[in-house]
């Protein structure tokens, strides 16, 4: 079995790492090639030419976004026109909900099976090759592809028909979002009125308000930490789509597009490239405080 692995950032280097374990030959390929050297060491093949990639029975993508996936498969040097009939393409990558059904109408066409396949977990878990991974796709070619996503994950869940596995992605990435932008809101509104910022982050980490986000986010807000997550330039392509499948179904969402103004200001004000926890700066500047360790002083 000849397997392929396009994109070795963060996240895909790992995932490509524990896909040796599987025993297949293993092809990689980056735009940078900064990897290459570490997993031709490790018993890969790299390259940069698309018709090696093409050659495998299964791609797999883990790219930065849409575009990139898009650009990838379809592009000038795109990969799915010199792919076939029984290949298949793994798209891991986070990917628009509706490009992705297109995506797959498309290869399919070609006889070239698709499965979206979004991972949620951090670095540490795909080092770890415990992520879990929502699919979206035929039941048959899941079945091919399973032992492989097996090697990077612990928990593999099948969705339903193309796009629903980042239609699944996408839900989970949208309450967490509104979690974050509702820690940035309220959390200045504590410190405003003379309430110790160490201490209500207690009160919340250890209540009903909790969440993923209050739980990594306010450690490191309370420190000025803002460098340890997803910049937010690049989570707030989730916002984007969420209001494309809004648009598209009407489907009201209005705490969502309250949500998306927040991450707006707070890319209009410059924090694109800081992480979630960063919005708070919107309205720490707004109300003039500091959500920090040594209370809420104001900031001028």
């Amino acid at each position: 079995m000849n397997i392929a692995f396009i994109g070795l950032g963060q996240m895909g280097y790992p995932m490509a790492v524990n896909l040796l374990k599987s025993g297949a030959r293993l092809t990689v390929s980056s735009a940078s090639g900064r990897r290459h050297a570490e997993l031709e060491c490790k018993g890969a093949k790299a390259t940069t030419d698309p018709a090696d990639i093409a050659r495998a029975d299964i791609v797999f993508l883990c790219l930065p976004g849409t575009a990139q996936v898009r650009e990838t498969l379809f592009g000038p040097r795109g990969i799915a026109a010199l792919m076939g009939k029984g290949q298949i393409v793994v798209d891991n990558s986070t990917s628009d909900y509706l490009e992705t059904r297109e995506f797959a109408a498309k290869l399919g066409e070609r006889g070239t099976g698709f499965i979206d396949a979004p991972v949620s977990g951090m670095e540490k878990r795909a080092i770890e090759g415990t992520l879990t991974v929502m699919c979206g796709g035929r039941a048959e070619t899941l079945k091919r592809v399973r032992p492989f996503l097996s090697c990077m994950t612990s928990s593999i869940l099948h969705m339903g028909e193309s796009g629903s596995g980042q239609l699944a992605k996408l839900i989970n990435q949208l309450l967490f979002d509104i979690n974050c932008a509702a820690i940035a809101e309220v959390l200045p509104m504590a410190a405003k009125l003379g309430i110790d910022p160490e201490k209500i982050g207690q009160v919340v980490n250890s209540g009903t308000g909790r969440s993923y986000a209050s739980e990594f986010f306010i450690p490191r807000i309370l420190e000025g930490n803002f460098s340890d997550g997803y910049p937010l330039q690049h989570a707030y392509k989730d916002i984007d789509s969420g209001a494309k499948v809004s648009a598209t179904h009407g489907i009201p969402m209005p705490v969502l597009a309250a949500a998306s103004a927040t991450y707006q200001m707070a890319l209009l004000q410059g924090h694109g490239k800081l992480d979630k926890g960063a919005m708070i700066r919107v309205f720490e500047d707004l109300l003039g405080v500091r959500f920090r360790k040594g209370g809420g002083d104001g900031v001028g």
